[in-house]
């Protein structure tokens, strides 16, 4: 069982009632396991206050769907003139919208239950819809909708009691993977007319739906979790120290990343690793003053090319992981390096000991730049291996500030951003983005971790063989994510799992 994250919960609604309900109010935190919202959706349940909280949107969110035009394309048949009570319409009306909520067709005694619900309230009010309201809203409050369920069956096909998912829990594992959001109508009939029960099936359904515009959708979600964009909602930085920070910068940060991947993806088609390297990015005029560049537009995002003779390019050179990885009045090689090991190449970067200090020396004559701190810090024993580890990488790109502003000088000293990455040189952040370019870890890494939040749990050692497949395939495929997007979602471990106790 894994519980909607808020993105889910905002899509599951905007595409079942339409995209002009809004969703005011608190619901439950997501929570971050192995990196990813979406793995930690697997170990999350509902608190008190969660409950509440779900109750308060479900009854707004029936509210609105009950009222104005919604209400009409929600409701197709006609109720009794007395308006209080009409069991055919209600019926109709439950059936088919519990089913989309619920990923699934509802049993004849949950329909009659919510039917009777709707009837109850309905007489009580004297108004028909009204009483849809109460229904509605026991429809959001279930833990049919709240959780994706997956059980599964056994499988026929496979030996010693192998277990597969049912058509409709994979038609929502790949809707909710592809496009972060429900299944649509075609996908849910298909599940039903066994249009997801061979390779073949399944593959057409994969195809279509990365044709659709909801899977830019899906990459969005993915990269926000990848790249841990949601984050940037919080940024904080010292406006005394960073001058150019303002609240639509992490925003607007987010935005170029985001904007840039499903660039690449989807009208490019395009190697994964040129994301790295690429001086063509989508800026506003925010950004386009931070990095110091003529904006191209003037109230919106659109393609720019960066300077050839600078070093900023690609996702090195972007205020989302800049600004992010950075703390609110300094840079951190620290945190950068950090996060290039663990995210960009899956390599091991541990927390410190506990009861560390891990503050930094105050800057002195004898130690005025990051670099010199950072040595002077790794002076103790017991921080000297995994700085050395991570430093080194962070250090290759102090030309930008806690803010992601380029610079030469710190501390009215030239800043020296050479390094070695894994047995590669660098001089500056432009070498260290083509050194991480032709790493040979990038790539792999990157499939093991969207396989990991496509499948909602953290890669086993049996898996193993499999990611390795999925990387030399990633690989053959010139390194298209398009293509190991369709290869996760075919693949038989999306669509086989341990039978769930007593099933």
């Amino acid at each position: 069982m894994r519980r909607l994250t808020q993105a889910q919960y905002t899509n599951s609604i905007h595409d079942i009632f339409g995209t002009g309900i809004v969703i005011s109010g608190g619901m439950e935190p997501d929570v971050a396991v192995a990196d990813f919202l979406s793995v930690g959706a697997s170990h999350a349940s509902i608190s008190q206050r969660g409950t509440a909280q779900y109750e308060h949107l479900a009854y707004d969110i029936a509210h609105q769907a009950m009222s104005g035009a919604s209400r009409a394309a929600l409701v197709p048949c006609q109720p009794a003139p007395a308006g209080a009570m009409d069991e055919v319409c209600a019926k109709q009306v439950l059936t088919t919208l519990g089913r989309r909520l619920w990923r699934r067709p509802l049993t004849d005694e949950e329909v009659g239950e919510l039917t009777q619900l709707a009837g109850t309230a309905g007489a009580t009010l004297a108004d028909f819809y009204a009483g849809l309201e109460f229904a509605i809203a026991a429809l959001l409050q279930s833990d049919s909708f709240l959780f994706r369920i997956e059980l599964g069956e056994p499988d026929p096909a496979a030996q010693s009691g192998g277990a597969r998912f049912s058509a409709l829990e994979l038609a929502s594992r790949l809707s909710f993977f592809l496009w972060n959001g429900p299944p649509d109508e075609e996908l849910l009939a298909a599940a039903e007319h066994g249009g997801l029960d061979t390779p073949d099936g399944i593959g057409a359904q994969v195809d279509r739906m990365l044709a659709s515009p909801l899977a830019q959708r899906g990459l969005r979600a993915f990269v926000t979790e990848e790249l841990q964009l949601y984050q940037l909602d919080d940024l904080i930085k010292d406006p005394a120290i960073y001058t150019q920070a303002s609240s639509d910068l992490g925003p607007s940060a987010r935005e170029e990343t985001l904007a840039d991947f499903v660039r690449l993806v989807f009208e490019l088609d395009g190697d994964l690793r040129d994301i790295l390297t690429t001086r063509e990015t989508m800026l506003n005029r925010k950004l386009a003053s931070l990095y110091g560049v003529r904006a191209p537009s003037i109230d919106q995002f659109a393609l720019a090319t960066l300077p050839a003779d600078q070093p900023r390019r690609g996702l090195l050179g972007q205020a989302s992981l800049l600004a992010l990885q950075a703390h609110p009045t300094t840079t951190s090689p620290t945190l950068r390096g950090k996060f290039v090991r663990s995210v960009l190449l899956c390599q091991d970067a541990p927390p410190p000991p506990v009861n560390l200090n891990t503050g930094l020396p105050d800057p002195s004559p004898t130690a005025r730049t990051m670099r010199e701190r950072l040595s002077a810090h790794q002076s103790q024993p017991v921080c000297a291996a995994c700085h050395a580890r991570m430093d080194g990488i962070g250090l290759g790109l102090e030309n930008f500030d806690g803010l992601g502003v380029y610079r030469t000088l710190e501390s009215g000293q030239p800043i020296d951003a050479s390094g070695v990455l894994d047995g590669t040189a660098f001089h500056g952040p432009d070498d260290l983005a083509q050194a991480l370019h032709d790493h040979p870890d990038f790539a792999p890494c990157f499939a093991r971790r969207l396989f990991r939040y496509a499948t909602g749990h953290q890669e086993t050692a049996g898996e193993e063989a499999l990611l390795k497949n999925l990387a030399d395939g990633q690989a053959a495929a010139g390194y298209r994510v398009r293509a190991l997007l369709s290869a996760i979602a075919k693949s038989d471990a999306f669509r086989r799992t341990a039978l769930a106790e007593g099933n």
